[in-house]
């Protein structure tokens, strides 16, 4: 009879996110992740079709965390600067968390594929707490890539916003 290990799916995200913080993308495996979590290599595909997927739903459990912070300073912010704050903030504590994960020549290989899709994802949820500022959807998108692409690339909060407020 098969072991029931309760909350899997959560102990083998968690697991790998700790082998990612510890040792880089590069170094997990689902070998080593079902070896620590204490189960068979076939049950970790059962929960995740690849180290990739395995890799992301870690990552991403994180990154909703940091949406959840957005959402609750936009839901009582009367300024989009209290919000664009915010994304600025969360989007830095994420990427220096994962730093190593981006910066990994293995880890934008393998995630190349789906790079377009994800990003257009990433911007429309950080879009969405700005709508209540924003004439169009266009326009919370629109300044939601600007904050992307600049935050990316190093430039400050006010800068940024020294820019982006002339569109509100």
């Amino acid at each position: 009879m098969p072991k029931i290990i309760e909350n899997l799916r959560e102990k083998l995200t968690a697991e790998a996110k700790r082998q990612i913080l510890e040792s880089g993308y590069a170094a997990v495996t689902v070998r080593s992740v079902a070896s620590a979590c204490q189960v068979g290599v076939g049950t970790v595909y059962n929960y995740f079709p690849s180290k990739d997927d395995l890799v992301a739903s870690a990552m991403l459990e994180d990154w909703i965390l940091c949406l959840g912070h957005i959402r609750e300073v936009s839901e009582r912010a009367s300024e989009p600067k209290e919000v664009l704050e915010q994304i600025y903030h969360q989007f830095h504590l994420y990427a220096a968390c994962y730093r190593e994960v981006f910066q990994d020549p293995a880890a934008a290989t393998a995630f190349s594929g789906s790079f377009s899709q994800r990003h257009s994802l990433l911007r429309k949820q950080l879009a969405e707490p700005l709508e209540k500022f924003c004439d169009s959807t266009f326009a919370s998108e629109f300044i939601s890539e600007a904050m992307l692409t600049w935050t990316a690339a190093g430039r400050s909060f006010q800068e940024i916003y020294d820019q982006v407020k002339k569109l509100f």
